[in-house]
């Protein structure tokens, strides 16, 4: 739609696609390498006979090395330019990852993981600051929700790379290597006018929770559900007893289900108390995740219905907890305070899989899902506890829902550290959590 809601919506967007499809594509690309790097690197080292601490402590440091690179990228493009900075670090992600297949041990994995944490920091700073450069007012609220479902679909179209690539070889290293790759080629190709960056200032984290303290709790636990599943869901389903077409399957359908839960979410929480939605989200997957823990021997159907429904609503979390951030905040505010909720996200990332890793070990494959539920049950009682210690935000002064994508970065975009315009009224921003 255009910002009016006339006849000529299309066209705009229609223009705006034609514009963007060779990023779009070379994104799609770059995440069914990504995709398919994160789940052989969980998988391969439960396979080896990796302790599942180890697993998750690897699992970590792309978090880790993501939180680096999204402080260091915007400055590296300031300095050298768009162009290099994509080239050199998606080089540099793909040779990471061709190493990690000759050398299987957990210090070169973990050292490799956080490598190429601060390079996919770098692509997408480049790849969303020229995605941003293109969109117009009318067309930006548009173009980032097709950004978003692209993510989704490359990163959980990804999983099911294993079947064919063989996880107890080389082989899926060599294909996420040669997906990184060609995602440089319609990326560079779409590239002309480089826009420029802006370093947002930072935040105290007190004085932000001094706002919100429910939004920065929930996008502290959205980052450690996000990063468990993406971290050490491959590791529960291979030691559930599934094979690699099952692992896959209940990655793929993680990964897919979580985009269908955005939309409904944004708009009941646009239209009534956001912590409401967010109470009823974390009623539906502490219910799912629950089921799963007390079930444990139910068909693969509904169990992969019942992992899908905990990640379709447990995705949520973030943006929600990001849109009620940014209810407290002037506009001023928000882009010192996206920064922090990117930090904070990322830090409960990079937190959560070694934490994972050790119930695991302690209480065995049933502590995921166990773990899972304690997070949202927990984080649904302090909803409650402060739904009675606060009034809603009135609807006249409420933003508008900020859906996030599948992994890394609550991007520059959202978070308005571009020069380019701000989105259009009644668009839908897209910032995205540090999930892969």
């Amino acid at each position: 739609m255009n910002p009016d809601g006339g006849p000529g919506a299309s066209a705009p967007s229609a223009s705006a696609l034609a514009a963007t499809w060779k990023l779009l594509l070379g994104m799609g690309i770059l995440m069914l390498g990504a995709g398919l790097t994160s789940t052989e690197i969980s998988l391969r080292a439960t396979l080896e006979g990796f302790p599942a601490p180890v697993t998750g402590l690897v699992m970590s440091c792309y978090y880790l090395g993501y939180l680096l690179g999204t402080a260091a990228a915007p400055h590296l493009v300031r300095r050298v330019g768009h162009i290099r900075v994509f080239a050199a670090m998606a080089a540099t992600a793909s040779a990471s990852v061709l190493i990690q297949g000759l050398f299987v041990n957990p210090l070169t994995w973990g050292l490799l993981r956080g490598v190429s944490g601060l390079c996919f920091a770098g692509l997408y700073v480049v790849a969303e600051s020229w995605l941003n450069d293109r969109a117009s007012r009318a067309t930006r609220g548009v173009l980032l929700a097709i950004y978003m479902v692209v993510l989704y679909i490359g990163l959980g179209s990804a999983q099911f790379l294993l079947i064919p690539a063989d996880p107890n070889t080389d082989r899926p290293f060599m294909l996420a290597a040669v997906m990184i790759s060609l995602a440089m080629v319609p990326i560079v190709i779409a590239a002309h006018r480089a826009p420029e960056i802006a370093v947002p200032r930072k935040v105290r984290y007190r004085e932000l929770y001094g706002y919100s303290p429910l939004g920065v709790v929930a996008v502290t636990v959205g980052g450690m559900i996000t990063s468990s599943v993406y971290s050490m869901g491959p590791l529960y389903a291979q030691r559930s007893g599934l094979g690699t077409t099952g692992v896959a399957t209940f990655m793929g359908v993680s990964i897919l289900a979580a985009v269908l839960g955005q939309y409904p979410a944004g708009l009941l929480s646009d239209r009534m108390d956001r912590r409401t939605v967010m109470a009823g989200v974390c009623v539906v997957a502490t219910l799912s995740a629950a089921a799963l823990v007390a079930f444990p021997k139910m068909a693969h159907g509904v169990f992969f219905l019942l992992a899908g429904l905990f990640t379709s609503m447990s995705f949520t979390l973030y943006s929600l907890g990001v849109s009620h951030v940014n209810d407290q905040l002037e506009p001023a505010q928000m882009v010192a305070a996206s920064s922090a909720l990117l930090r904070l996200n990322g830090l409960g990332a990079a937190v959560s899989p070694v934490l994972l890793g050790a119930l695991i070990a302690r209480f065995g494959t049933g502590a995921y899902f166990s773990a899972l539920a304690g997070l949202t049950s927990l984080l649904m009682v302090f909803d409650l506890w402060r739904k009675r210690r606060s009034e809603p935000v009135p609807a006249d002064l409420k933003g508008g829902y900020i859906a996030a994508g599948p992994q890394g970065l609550a991007t520059h975009i959202a978070a308005g550290s571009l020069s380019a315009a701000p989105p259009a009224a009644g668009s839908v921003p897209v910032v995205r959590s540090a999930s892969q």
